[in-house]
């Protein structure tokens, strides 16, 4: 135990996915935390979530129950041509456990918040379990004595609070963070289709694939169908992406009224008629507003910092968004645990910035890539001997090596020992190990 550990009272705004993660990673650590949603539930909206080895590696660190989020575990990453439906680029994910130690879950949104609310609040677990209070929406907050002020005027005072309050975070106005966000040149339309659906309209069973299928997403185009398996592979979920001058959904809010089936279809004249036919008996369908956020400055001030979407708004195009969440909320675990933390939590934050911040942002910055040219997307970005291959910087793609040969514990104390002017001898930079050869043709530690 580090000298100086003590037990903290923890404020967390914002109950979804990132808000009941962090809460997990801290009752674990050994701290009281109280949740505060904004809405009469905490819950999410929406349907697949993606959840690579670098996030589920931390699902089983925290001991939770995964069978209960009903997870499709992946096989392959295909793209298929955008008019025949014709495989054109695979990347296979069948030695994918042996190599990184964790499968590559996709969940329906809704059954991993309750699998993860389960572990966040149940008494089952390592810890106190975290307290949940609805219709809590932050006003205010006062940096100098740590205290929110709710709309509905409670006040509550905290060693430490967290803003997981997602993309129109209060939290982060509050720290001094006034992103100028644009509406990004692509738009998207999201549906459900049940696999039984499918198949009685005598349509192809996707969910029998078992992968994560694009169609399109090449040529600097915008249009791309995204389709991820999820329920065990009884939903569908599919993301429909477009240019903005063929529909623009940036005034409109998920959870109003479904958009007619023909509104979905418009763009999509010579899509493949297998996946266009799963479209047409689509159900659910919703507008993601897709807005472009610049990297912020900083992820933290005096005793508050920022998580997930609240500190990294992205593209979804590298299926990270969620285990970005997770892996800030494995940061501050680690960081507030009996091992690390001495009682600083000013000192604990900046080191929670400097190893956090660079890699989300990195992140940011691939998803915009990846959003016209599929071969930017990890996975496959390794696919390079591919005649069409093409992208930007073959020397800054991110692969799927970076993202999961990853230590965090090496990068925090690496972090950590230049935070105290103490020295670090591991054998990593960056929480990645020395010498280790990337696709792109990167050698970590070797001099430019």
């Amino acid at each position: 135990m580090a000298v100086g550990w003590r037990k903290l009272n923890v404020g967390v705004t914002g109950g979804g996915i990132g808000g009941m993660c962090v809460a997990i990673a801290l009752r674990r650590a050994g701290h009281e935390v109280t949740i505060y949603e904004r809405s009469d539930f905490a819950g999410e909206v929406g349907a697949s979530v993606s959840c690579a080895a670098n996030g589920t590696r931390w699902l089983h660190e925290w001991d939770i129950d995964v069978a209960k989020g009903d997870p499709v575990v992946l096989k392959r990453l295909i793209n298929r041509d955008w008019k025949t439906g014709e495989p054109i680029s695979e990347y296979s994910l069948d030695d994918y456990e042996q190599r990184w130690g964790y499968v590559y879950n996709m969940f329906h949104r809704q059954y991993m918040h309750a699998m993860l609310k389960d572990s966040a609040l149940g008494e089952e677990g390592k810890g106190s379990p975290a307290k949940l209070l609805v219709n809590h929406r932050c006003k205010d907050i006062d940096l100098d004595t740590n205290t929110i002020t709710f709309e509905n005027g409670v006040i509550a005072q905290h060693d430490l609070i967290i803003g997981a309050d997602g993309i129109g975070s209060a939290v982060r106005n509050i720290i001094g963070i006034h992103p100028t966000r644009r509406p990004a040149d692509q738009q998207c339309l999201h549906c459900n289709v049940m696999t039984d659906d499918a198949v009685k309209a005598g349509l192809v069973d996707y969910s029998l694939n078992e992968a994560l299928e694009y169609w399109g997403g090449q040529e600097g185009k915008w249009d791309k169908i995204v389709l991820s398996p999820c329920n065990g592979g009884k939903l569908l979920s599919y993301y429909c992406f477009f240019p903005r001058d063929q529909g623009d959904y940036v005034n409109q809010a998920w959870g109003a009224e479904d958009r007619p089936v023909e509104e979905l279809l418009k763009p999509y004249p010579e899509l493949d008629r297998q996946v266009f036919g799963h479209l047409a008996i689509g159900k659910e369908i919703q507008p993601w507003r897709l807005w472009i956020h610049d990297p912020y400055p900083y992820l933290n001030k005096q005793r508050v910092c920022l998580l997930g979407d609240a500190g990294h708004p992205m593209m979804p195009h590298q299926s990270q968004g969620a285990c970005m969440a997770i892996e800030d909320a494995a940061a501050i675990g680690i960081l507030f645990s009996p091992a690390y933390f001495d009682g600083n939590i000013e000192q604990s934050l900046a080191v929670y910035n400097k190893v956090r911040l660079p890699r989300a942002t990195r992140v940011q910055s691939a998803a915009a890539k990846a959003a016209y040219n599929i071969n930017e997307r990890i996975g496959f970005s390794n696919n390079k001997d591919l005649p069409f291959y093409k992208v930007e910087d073959q020397k800054n793609v991110l692969t799927i090596e970076e993202m999961n040969a990853y230590d965090m514990y090496r990068d925090i104390e690496e972090k950590l020992a230049a935070a105290k002017g103490s020295g670090y001898a591991g054998n990593f930079i960056c929480g990645l190990p020395i010498g280790l050869e990337l696709p792109n043709g990167i050698v970590i530690g070797a001099s430019a």
